[in-house]
C-alpha cells in the first residue's frame, strides 16, 4: 500500500528526489523531530503530532493532518496557529487545506509584508508558498475571502 506522505528529508514515495520546481502533487511531505535537544515544546507537539496522526479515520491525508494539528492544540492548550507554524518549521509541507484558518490568516498577512518589515514572513512561511506555488495552489487565495451576507431584508415593514 502506497502513502501519500513523504519524509522531511525530501525522499518521494517512489524513490525519486523531490527537486524545487518539480510538480508533487498529491504528496505531503511531514516533518522531522527538531535538532535541538533543549527543544522540549517543540519535541512535545512533533510527538503528539505524529502519534495522532495515525489515528485520524479519514481517508484524505490533508484532513488527517489538520485534525491532528488540531488535536495537538487542544491537548497542549496552545493555538493551532503555533502548532501550524512549529510543525511548517520542522518541515511539514502540505497543501493550503491542510492548515487551520488562523495560521492561514497569519501566514497570508505575513506574505503581503516585505522581509524587512515588522510582522514579514519567516523562512517557514516563505518554503511553505514555495511548495504551495510548485504543487499549484492558488497565488490569489490571501486576497479571495468569503465575506458573509445578511440574509434578511434590508427594509422592515
Amino acid at each position: 500500500m502506497v502513502t501519500d506522505y513523504l519524509k522531511s528529508n525530501d525522499n518521494l514515495v517512489n524513490g525519486s528526489s523531490y527537486q524545487a520546481g518539480e510538480a508533487v502533487k498529491g504528496n505531503i511531505i511531514l516533518p522531522l523531530p527538531p535538532e535541538d535537544k533543549n527543544a522540549c515544546q517543540e519535541m512535545e507537539i512533533y510527538a503528539r503530532f505524529m502519534r495522532h496522526l495515525r489515528c485520524v479515520p479519514n481517508s484524505q491525508t490533508e484532513i488527517k493532518v489538520l485534525s491532528a494539528i488540531q488535536f495537538t492544540a487542544d491537548m497542549l492548550d496552545i493555538g493551532d496557529a503555533l502548532v501550524s507554524k512549529i510543525l511548517i518549521d520542522l518541515g511539514l509541507r502540505a497543501p493550503r487545506k491542510s492548515f487551520p484558518t488562523s495560521y492561514l490568516d497569519f501566514a497570508d498577512k505575513s506574505l503581503m509584508r516585505t522581509g524587512w518589515e515588522i510582522g514579514g514572513p519567516t523562512l517557514g512561511i516563505l518554503a511553505i508558498k514555495q511548495y504551495w506555488d510548485l504543487i499549484g495552489e492558488d497565488k490569489f487565495a490571501a486576497v479571495r475571502k468569503d465575506f458573509p451576507v445578511a440574509q434578511q431584508p434590508m427594509f422592515v415593514e
